[in-house]
């Protein structure tokens, strides 16, 4: 068996070929905005987007996905398939072979045992890593010489490629990280805010949740690469000033999620000073479901680890609240061609989408007749239903984002007329997307009923993602608040199914076992999906080797970007 079959792109041969330049950063500075400020360039210890993709100019995998889905070789020599040798015949390792003379910014050597010492570092028994289910089945990582590294696996696993492969799964350097293991890793800020790294740039200074300046790295392992000698990496405000910041003002060279409406896109790039990209993945925008009790009578190691939820737990109410969501509007006013109608938590590869009856239609008569039939009624007539005699009172929360904030308004409304009452709270992105886990408003930490974001993942197969469903994988005080399963979700099926996933060669099987997943987190309370959302940047007219990537990180071929004639 090829391995390269079970991937819904193919494995490319060669990582790229773009025109090469003239000299290291003789285009001097380009300036980048993320409206949500990266607080931490640790991909390891944030599940944060806008952390992971600041770091991905530093930090890198052995492996990552092109703009095309393709799995393509980094920092190895090719990507290992069964087909060349790499993957054993019974599927229980893999083997890398690193690429000979790359060195770290500081000037030492990138060994095998930087790598090891990555997998040992997420997987350490007292800490919480963020991206902890990238090494579910992983036994562990030996390396034979400097230059190989066996990862091997506690069971036939037909898709090896979660360790160390993406931007989300990258190699940090073990003489940097390595009084930095388990509860240690949090309180290492000089390492988590400027880590030593193989990628095209190095970080010169780091202002959490402001701004970051990046210089060329002397040491990257292309002397023509990367092209600029400096970058600018701004965070923080909103999306519509990172729009205009591009598209009106030419102020900055490139602004990410443009979560904006798409008439205010149109308007901006009348500018004529950049352009608007934009492509469909596996993002979806989604209310989460806390299935455990948030609420603030609970002592700090019980709140949002205590099982149940008071009401969320129950079919009937969760079910009511998606029944009464208009999705259709939803998109018509916050994405229009940027978005399409969802209930699938995974939706790309569309392989892997669900269509639920009814998805795409709102029904508050239907979700009153079925709070009605549970016996979920308002018992005292101040118009708010109860469910053994505790009221259906929601908090909702979100990052701050007009978007986000129309969506809240209107969600808010239809709950109201099916008797939920409910109180909306934003928060600051670079907070609410940060990790820092001392932090009561972080996503992870959830103390809310419901909160509403968007992520995805990196690549075209959802194993690694439908991970973060696990039982195992939701955060606590044990794991320092890391971890993505945030809604708490624990369901017997659904380990037992994503087990039969990971060991499972067949395509067409892969993708049945990927519906189930799906299916279950909507129809047993994990979450509400609503938008399947494209990723929406821009870019001035005169950046060029912009290859906008729904697959990996968007910065992920940085080194390529030139100043444009």
């Amino acid at each position: 068996m090829n391995i390269k079959t079970l991937l819904m792109g193919a494995i490319a041969t060669t990582a790229l070929a773009p025109a090469a330049f003239a000299e290291r950063g003789s285009d001097g500075q380009v300036n980048i905005i993320y409206w949500q400020a990266p607080s931490i360039l640790n991909p390891f210890l944030s599940g944060g987007t806008k952390d992971v993709e600041s770091a991905s100019l530093v930090v890198e995998p052995l492996a990552r996905y092109n703009s095309s889905g393709e799995l393509v070789a980094w920092l190895v020599d090719e990507v290992p398939t069964t087909a060349n040798g790499g993957a054993s015949e019974d599927l229980t390792s893999i083997t890398w072979k690193l690429k000979k003379g790359i060195k770290w910014s500081d000037g030492s050597d990138f060994t095998s045992a930087d790598v090891k010492f990555t997998y040992e570092y997420c997987t350490h028994p007292e800490g919480g890593c963020a991206q902890v289910t990238k090494f579910e089945g992983v036994t562990s990582v030996d390396t034979p010489d400097d230059h190989t590294v066996v990862v091997n696996f506690g069971a036939p696993t037909p898709f090896p490629y979660g360790p160390f492969v993406g931007g989300e799964s990258p190699i940090l350097q073990k003489a940097q990280f390595s009084e930095c293991m388990g509860a240690k890793a949090p309180e290492c800020t000089e390492a988590n805010f400027n880590p030593i790294g193989t990628g095209p740039f190095a970080v010169e200074e780091f202002k959490p949740n402001d701004v970051i300046t990046f210089v060329a790295n002397d040491q990257y392992r292309d002397a023509s690469k990367p092209a600029f000698s400096r970058v600018l990496f701004k965070g923080g405000g909103d999306a519509t000033a990172a729009g205009r910041a591009v598209l009106e003002t030419g102020e900055f060279d490139y602004a990410w999620n443009l979560q904006l409406a798409p008439d205010v896109i149109a308007q901006m790039e009348s500018a004529g000073k950049g352009k608007a990209v934009a492509g469909f993945g596996p993002l979806v925008e989604r209310l989460m479901l806390n299935n455990t009790n948030p609420s603030p009578d609970l002592g700090p190691d019980d709140r949002s680890v205590v099982r149940p939820h008071p009401f969320l737990s129950d079919p009937a109410v969760y079910k009511a609240m998606s029944m009464a969501i208009d999705r259709e509007l939803l998109v018509e006013i916050g994405y229009g061609k940027a978005g399409k109608v969802t209930c699938s938590w995974v939706p790309a590869p569309e392989a892997y989408a669900i269509s639920p009856e009814g998805c795409n239609v709102q029904d508050i008569a239907g979700a009153n007749a079925m709070l009605d039939a549970a016996g979920i009624t308002d018992t005292d007539g101040d118009g708010v239903r109860e469910k053994d005699g505790v009221p259906l009172k929601i908090l909702y929360q979100t990052s701050t984002n007009a978007v986000r904030q129309d969506f809240q308004a209107l969600i808010k409304q239809w709950w109201s007329e099916i008797g939920i009452e409910t109180e909306l709270r934003n928060i600051n992105a670079s907070v609410f997307f940060g990790g820092d886990p001392g932090s009561p408003d972080t996503f992870q930490k959830f103390y809310a009923d419901v909160e509403m974001y968007a992520n995805t993942f990196n690549g075209t197969d959802p194993q690694s993602y439908f991970g973060n469903g696990l039982c195992d994988k939701a955060p606590s005080p044990a794991t320092q608040w890391q971890g993505e399963n945030i809604s708490r979700f624990c369901d017997e099926e659904f380990d037992a199914l994503h087990a039969e996933l990971s060991g499972t060669a067949d395509m067409a099987k892969r993708v049945e076992i990927g519906q189930k997943l799906n299916t279950l987190v909507f129809e047993k309370g994990g979450m509400i999906p609503l938008v399947h959302r494209g990723r929406l940047s821009a870019h001035a007219n005169t950046l060029g080797g912009i290859d906008l990537n729904v697959w990996d990180s968007e910065l992920w071929n940085i080194a390529d970007w030139h100043r444009a004639e």
